[in-house]
């Protein structure tokens, strides 16, 4: 009498095939979605108007030409390196930090100038910045 018992197979489910399934229809997906990017921003610019909210008695004027020639407080810089703003703008610091810096820059002075003259203030350590504008002639008002 033979009673060896017989040899079960493991039941199992194969992945392979599973797992290629899965990835063809993750393919698909990737390269049949289109992603829409939103072309227009809706933004409202703010106006400036005549009035003036507050006196500023202490501010450090920094004013860029349309030749992006820099000037602090009236005195023009050598030249327009980040490290010639930042000293010239910790030099003319006279009481406190807190003093703000007025920026008049040129319709036609270009963005990086601005810029650059923002992130001098902030190495500086001086954070309250302030725009000079004027205000447009509008016939609508």
């Amino acid at each position: 009498m033979n009673f060896k018992r017989p040899r079960r197979e493991d039941v199992g489910i194969d992945l392979t095939s599973l797992i290629d399934v899965v990835f063809m229809l993750l393919i698909f997906f990737m390269v049949t979605t289109s992603f829409d990017r939103v072309s227009q921003i809706n933004v409202k610019l703010p106006q400036a108007s005549s009035e003036q909210r507050e006196s500023l008695l202490e501010s450090i004027e920094v004013t860029v030409d349309a030749d992006d020639q820099v000037y602090v407080r009236g005195q023009r810089l050598l030249n327009t390196q980040l490290g010639t703003i930042r000293e010239a703008l910790r030099e003319s610091v006279r009481t406190s930090e807190d003093i703000p810096v007025v920026i008049s820059a040129d319709a036609r002075a270009t963005h990086q100038a601005v810029i650059k003259i923002m992130d001098a203030a902030r190495q500086a350590g001086l954070v309250r910045i302030t725009f000079a504008t004027r205000k447009l002639r509008d016939d609508t008002e």
